[in-house]
């Protein structure tokens, strides 16, 4: 009896260990659903704004000249709260278990808040990583299949060997695909959001050679994560190699 008994304690302890571990390999897509609350978003924005004004600096981590831009000044919240601007670092933030990097962007003329989705983020590296592998085993060629822009093509997923991400945008909710430059480089295509914020502003007021991406950055509370550049070409946004 004492047997049977282990070995039922044992079946009914490896159920939850299992189910635990499944529901951990969930966590990262039930994380994309989840949006800061906008409070959090202003809190760290009002932070931000006292903080340049007493220091004439911004709390922000170090980086190179390689980091994109999307990508580049980090908020250091270690350093806000050291120095007392901060309490608690929001939830949502990277560095409480969350799923984003808050940032600064237009530093120089005024600095505001956005946020950066890491499980999107990784998705898009994760891709990069399965076609840095095939190029490694077919002397550097590159699994096209057809160009998406100039120096830019669609990727053949067959060929990687690997299901499409899906990858729902911050900014419309629509899906979003990946391709990649001529290097091999791997972005997500933000062609689709971008034509839908110039429609909404008739393309007014843009620009020779304007980022276009700052269309979707200005207008929300996100960042277009891991995004190639984009000029207006014949009244459409086009993906530029930099």
């Amino acid at each position: 009896m004492f047997k049977r008994g282990t070995r039922g304690a044992a079946a009914i302890t490896m159920i939850m260990v299992l189910t635990v571990l499944l529901s951990g390999c969930m966590y990262p897509d039930a994380q994309l659903d989840k949006q800061p609350a906008k409070d959090a978003i202003l809190n760290v924005q009002t932070v931000i704004n006292q903080y340049q004004k007493d220091t004439g600096l911004l709390p922000i981590q170090n980086s190179d000249q390689t980091t994109p831009l999307y990508e580049k000044y980090r908020i250091d919240f270690a350093k806000l709260q050291r120095m007392n601007y901060l309490s608690s670092i929001p939830e949502t933030a990277y560095e409480k278990g969350g799923t984003y990097y808050y940032l600064i962007i237009n530093e120089e003329t005024q600095p505001s808040v956005k946020l950066m989705n890491l499980a999107i983020y990784q998705k898009a590296n994760d891709v990069q990583a399965a076609l840095k592998t095939y190029m490694n085993g077919h002397n550097g060629e590159l699994p096209s299949s057809g160009e998406a822009y100039p120096d830019f093509m669609r990727i053949d997923f067959k060929k990687l060997g690997i299901k499409e991400p899906a990858i729902r945008s911050m900014f419309t909710g629509q899906t979003l695909s990946t391709l990649a430059d001529v290097k091999g480089n791997v972005y997500i295509d933000y062609g689709s959001d971008i034509m839908q914020a110039l429609q909404k502003t008739a393309g007014s007021g843009l620009k020779q050679d304007q980022d276009l991406r700052e269309l979707l950055a200005d207008s929300s509370d996100f960042v277009p994560v891991k995004s190639p550049v984009y000029h207006l070409v014949n009244g459409e946004p086009q993906a530029v190699l930099k």
